[in-house]
């Protein structure tokens, strides 16, 4: 990636967001340095704990549980590498 910096863990998930539930209003916080020294906390300080406030289509027919699931499941794989806590707020 010469010339490229990469993607900030909470950019790669507003864009993973963005590409499979096709927000209406989405806003993805990191508050990874709000934790530092808590369980689940990033050496980096960043990625650790995120919170995603976000709003779509999709949800339209779905309980609150089945949004979350979604959520989740668009991120599963970031969860998987080492996303510590994911706070959701339906918008």
């Amino acid at each position: 990636m010469s010339g490229q910096t990469q993607a900030s863990v909470s950019q790669r998930i507003q864009d993973r967001l963005t590409e499979r539930l096709q927000p209406t209003a989405l806003k993805v916080i990191d508050e990874s340095a709000a934790h530092a020294g808590h369980a689940g906390a990033s050496a980096s300080g960043e990625g650790s704990h995120i919170r995603v406030c976000i709003a779509s289509p999709l949800f339209t027919t779905l309980s609150r549980v089945q949004r979350h699931r979604l959520v989740y499941d668009a991120l599963q794989d970031f969860i998987d590498q080492g996303l510590h806590a994911l706070a959701i707020e339906l918008i």
